[in-house]
């Protein structure tokens, strides 16, 4: 499928602000005109959606990091068939709340060390990048508290603890350096109208 619009991803530990911060920017981008499309993940289609209450949602060791991996390989793929490709293909501008950097970095790093994997499935099945993620980075007991905070019951890797927020905000550390072309580091401290203004500098230049 052509590939016309642009895909931006924010990406981070729970709690780091990236779900505000894009819902932000997709409503700031909106009042400007522009066809934009906002999506998350797991999730961001209906069979996706499904997958999304297996992952997030009951016991920390319901699964394994290997079967973690390919669930969310799984509801990717419909994402990007479903709603990704299309939105694009017609040049909007689409927003997902984590995409491919989530497992690289939760289950490539943090759960286990299945980087190799992680990048060999995505290449097989997936094969897409962003054209820009923008990584929220904040204290990692910060984070923690404010993901628990929220009692939303999708809070199985909350509830892995603080020593798992730390190796995620480390995770996330190591993917700026992986990836420098694409990934920018957004500093998550601060007010919302603070930190949104650090995502508009940060697009600036990049959306069409």
């Amino acid at each position: 499928m052509k590939r016309n619009g642009f895909f931006l991803t924010f990406e981070g530990a729970d709690g780091s602000g990236k779900s505000t911060q894009a819902r932000h920017l997709a409503k700031t981008l909106q009042t400007r005109g522009l066809d934009v499309v906002l999506t998350r993940e797991p999730g961001g289609s209906p069979g996706a959606e499904e997958i999304r209450k297996l992952l997030v949602e009951g016991d920390p060791a319901r699964w394994s990091a290997d079967t973690e991996i390919l669930l969310f390989t799984a509801a990717r793929r419909d994402h990007l068939e479903r709603t990704i490709l299309p939105a694009l293909a017609r040049g909007a501008i689409v927003i997902s709340d984590r995409f491919a950097d989530s497992t690289r970095v939760y289950q490539g790093a943090a759960r286990a060390d299945l980087r190799q994997s992680v990048d060999q499935l995505h290449q097989l099945m997936i094969s897409h990048e962003p054209d820009l993620t923008l990584v929220f980075d904040i204290d990692a007991k910060i984070g923690l508290s404010r993901g628990l905070a929220r009692q939303s019951g999708e809070d199985r890797f909350e509830e892995l603890g603080a020593e798992f927020q730390q190796k995620l905000r480390l995770g996330y550390q190591a993917l700026l350096q992986d990836f420098p072309e694409r990934c920018v580091a957004i500093d998550g401290e601060g007010t919302v109208k603070q930190v949104a203004e650090k995502v508009l500098i940060a697009v600036s230049g990049h959306l069409p």
